[in-house]
């Protein structure tokens, strides 16, 4: 059987569901062989010991009963109360053993056994018989004289006026001799279970197991189990539930999976977009300063070239500003706490009203009051300042700037240039910006949405962009408060 295993686990090693049945159709025949063989054979040993103690009850009725006809025989004119009537007796009841004895117990003739005792008025028989009113008397034990098992009937008969005892014993077989001699047949019943065990777990699991073993195949081919079994609806729900199951796990698998390249595919887009920021300024800072060193500028072009390694200076260190910013975002750990939102954002209005004044865009102002958020003051500060100056800076001269705020809902919208479908899925990405160059006219580095995403996630809040193309934008941050 081991060797049977073996080979179905190399001959399916493609195909394990098949095997495995094997395995489990093996296993549960052993099973049902060794449960089915141990209650039958403890039945069989229990039926056989019951049915040795009735035979050896009923026996002893029927010995009983067939001494008391031999005692039923005595014929006292045909019998002398000695040793040879006893034998004479004896032989007339083929052979059983024949006892006289006086009314005390004391004995006359006997037909076994020479140089007995005397006095047999301690035996059990006998003292029945002499102290009854019926004057019988049975016993079942070893004989005192002879040293094996035997029944006693002793009866009180009258004789010339004289009342003796006649005793009549015959030789009984012992209840385990009985059960030694039922052995042989004991074998053969063992030896016909055996059989018919072997037969019952073979139909039983093929009748149990093969209908498993089909649910087993389907849900192993990742199907919905389904069986005419009522039986086995638990099972099949249970199979269905494990699939989906494993379903879901494949697919967070497959999730993860995904995470991790698009963090891995964020991390090289993050180093090559540093990389990019960070090369354009440091060009210009070398080109200009070997320019200087050489001593080849006139005046007017020496204020120039220190004037654009001042700008791009300043460049460089606003970019690694903004970096650090946005990491330290998921490494605070301060608490939140109440802010009035409403007053910051028409501060955040005046601030940046100049700058919209330059191109004549108009702020509209559509705060509620006392709108109270759970953040901290330099975060919301960053979520207006990062949504206003980009709706100001991508807007479009005259335009307008929209900002709506209540207890439900942050909404700036502007009448600006719009975002293009392709790019609408990016928007909220390190480092995009609608200037394909990175350093665009507007002067942007395409980390303040990606800044605000970060803000918005980090209170449990979700923000949103809807855009136009020519047109304008809106984003809207969903409190989600109440």
């Amino acid at each position: 059987m081991e060797a049977a295993i073996h080979e179905c686990m190399a001959f399916n090693s493609c195909n394990p569901t098949g095997c495995n049945s094997f395995i489990i159709i093996v296993t549960m025949r052993k099973r049902i062989l060794l449960i089915s063989l141990l209650v039958t054979t403890i039945a069989i040993i229990i039926y056989s010991l019951v049915s040795t103690q009735l035979y050896y009850n009923i026996a002893l009725e029927d010995r009983a009963h067939s001494l008391e006809v031999y005692v039923n025989m005595f014929d006292e004119g045909a019998y002398p109360l000695d040793d040879e009537g006893a034998k004479a007796f004896s032989d007339e009841l083929n052979g059983a053993r024949v006892t006289f004895m006086d009314g005390e117990g004391n004995v006359l003739g006997e037909s076994e056994a020479e140089n007995i005792e005397t006095d047999h008025s301690d035996r059990e028989e006998v003292r029945e018989a002499i102290g009854s009113d019926s004057g019988e008397g049975f016993a079942v034990r070893a004989s005192d004289t002879l040293s094996q098992e035997m029944m006693y009937y002793c009866r009180a008969v009258e004789v010339d006026g004289t009342v003796y005892l006649v005793r009549v014993a015959e030789f009984l077989q012992s209840q385990w001799s009985m059960y030694v001699r039922l052995l042989p047949s004991l074998a053969a019943y063992f030896i016909i279970d055996i059989l018919g065990c072997l037969v019952f777990t073979f139909i039983a699991t093929y009748f149990i197991m093969h209908p498993v073993e089909e649910l087993t195949r389907e849900a192993a081919a990742g199907g919905t189990v389904k069986t005419r079994y009522h039986e086995l609806s638990t099972l099949a729900d249970i199979l269905n539930e494990r699939n989906r199951n494993i379903e879901w796990k494949m697919s967070e698998v497959e999730e993860e999976k995904k995470l991790v390249e698009r963090a891995q595919n964020s991390k090289n887009e993050f180093i090559a977009n540093i990389t990019h920021e960070m090369n354009t300024p440091l060009t210009s800072i070398k080109g200009y300063a070997e320019l200087l060193s050489s001593g080849m500028l006139n005046e007017e072009q020496t204020k120039l070239a220190v004037k654009t390694i001042s700008s791009q200076t300043e460049r460089l260190t606003n970019l690694i500003a903004c970096i650090i910013n946005y990491n330290e975002i998921d490494d605070d750990t301060l608490p939140p706490y109440d802010v009035d939102l409403s007053k910051l954002a028409r501060e955040m209005l005046a601030v940046v009203k100049p700058e919209a004044d330059k191109s004549g865009i108009a702020l509209i102002d559509e705060i509620d009051d006392n709108v109270i958020v759970q953040s901290r003051h330099e975060l919301m500060t960053q979520l207006l300042g990062n949504l206003i100056r980009n709706a100001i800076r991508y807007n479009k001269k005259g335009g307008t700037v929209t900002v709506e705020l209540n207890y439900k809902r942050l909404v700036v919208s502007d009448t600006g240039i719009g975002i293009a479908p392709e790019n609408m899925d990016k928007v909220f990405s390190r480092f995009f910006t609608v200037d394909k160059s990175h350093s665009g006219k507007n002067g942007g580095f395409g980390l303040g949405l990606a800044v605000c995403r970060k803000i918005c996630h980090r209170s449990g809040w979700r923000i949103s962009v809807q855009s136009e193309l020519g047109k304008g934008s809106t984003f809207t941050v969903d409190f989600g408060l109440r």
